[in-house]
């Protein structure tokens, strides 16, 4: 443990607060979730969602960015507060309110490295996440639902795709969230009629299919879109 972290927990924790981390992550076409396996506690070996107690001392926010780096090693990235979850019954044996906080990277970006109450950690495609401890599935399902909403009026894929990307990779990165399938033709004349692409002028390399042409996001595009807003129908 850290010394900052030793100072945090010279202190008392809130027993009854906690907070919990949702890191939205995609990788080979698939939408992907962090979880760390637990190393002790009432959910030893388990996968859960990272998250843990905020000291006596310490904000919230504050909680959430050291929890995080904590237990998985990721840290300069942007966390968003979701929501609260106090369900009575949420945690076994007392009454334990959490405040959810979410975040969209990129995971070629970060080497995971797990400590504190964590022995591993792991992206997972979030198709294959089911029966998580707690709430943690609610709260999993509800940021879901939040990013859904999201991506039809915020350029996110700024956030979650690779710096160069194919028109395929970018339809699948919405199929892949919106959980739908999208029409080809409609979809790219959508997308390009926002002038948010900017063409790489190279194509794809090390491919066994037809090679694609490569874009990236226009950055000065997607700040003024992700600051006015935009309504995306598909």
């Amino acid at each position: 443990m850290s010394q900052e972290n030793h100072n945090v927990f010279s202190s008392e924790v809130i027993e009854a607060l906690s907070i919990d981390c949702i890191i939205f992550g995609f990788q080979k076409s698939k939408l992907k979730v962090l979880l760390v396996q637990h190393a002790e506690g009432m959910i030893k070996d388990q996968w859960a969602l990272p998250g843990g107690w905020v000291a006596c001392n310490e904000n919230i926010d504050t909680a959430a960015y050291r929890l995080l780096k904590d237990l998985t090693g990721l840290q300069e990235l942007f966390l968003e507060q979701l929501k609260a979850f106090g369900d009575v019954d949420r945690y076994p044996a007392k009454r334990v309110i959490t405040i959810a906080y979410y975040a969209l990277t990129r995971p070629e970006n970060y080497e995971l490295i797990p400590g504190f109450t964590a022995s591993d950690v792991k992206w997972f495609n979030i198709h294959d996440i089911s029966n998580l401890p707690y709430d943690h599935s609610e709260i999993l399902k509800f940021a879901w639902q939040r990013l859904k909403r999201k991506v039809k009026y915020e350029p996110i894929g700024f956030n979650l795709l690779p710096e160069k990307f194919t028109l395929l990779q970018l339809q699948e990165f919405y199929e892949e969230i919106l959980e739908t399938r999208l029409d080809k033709p409609n979809f790219r004349r959508k997308i390009m009629k926002m002038n948010l692409l900017i063409s790489c002028n190279e194509k794809q390399k090390d491919v066994s299919h037809r090679a694609a042409i490569l874009y990236r996001f226009d950055k000065h595009v997607y700040d003024k879109l992700k600051k006015r807003g935009f309504i995306f129908e598909f």
